[in-house]
């Protein structure tokens, strides 16, 4: 699959959502996991992929720069996708979820 370029974080979650990246996860250190709050599904770092991820830097405001990542469970059957904040903003817990995000595979 050739990778996109995206202008926003929301034109990148929008064009993820159509290729069937349909579940919003958030990183929860807590548990070392990922949660979708809606359907209460959790990953652990070994039940998901990272299929892409898109970087995007913020022009004027470090807050702005942010990572989407499209993520893929086999063992469970599911695509979903979790924004998260890097740079100044980046969770820097030394959980094993936030290892494995950062170990995305270099495109």
């Amino acid at each position: 699959m050739k990778r996109k370029n995206y202008d926003t974080v929301t034109e990148a979650m929008a064009d993820l959502k159509k290729m069937g990246y349909t579940i919003d996860f958030s990183i929860l250190t807590e548990k070392e996991c990922l949660i979708c709050h809606f359907t209460a599904t959790e990953l652990s770092p070994e039940d998901f992929e990272i299929d892409q991820f898109y970087r995007f830097e913020g022009d004027s405001d470090p807050g702005d720069e942010m990572i989407v990542y499209a993520i893929s469970s086999a063992n469970k059957n599911l695509k979903g996708i979790v924004v998260s904040a890097y740079g100044m903003y980046a969770d820097n817990a030394s959980s094993a979820i936030v290892k494995k995000l950062n170990t995305h595979p270099k495109h």
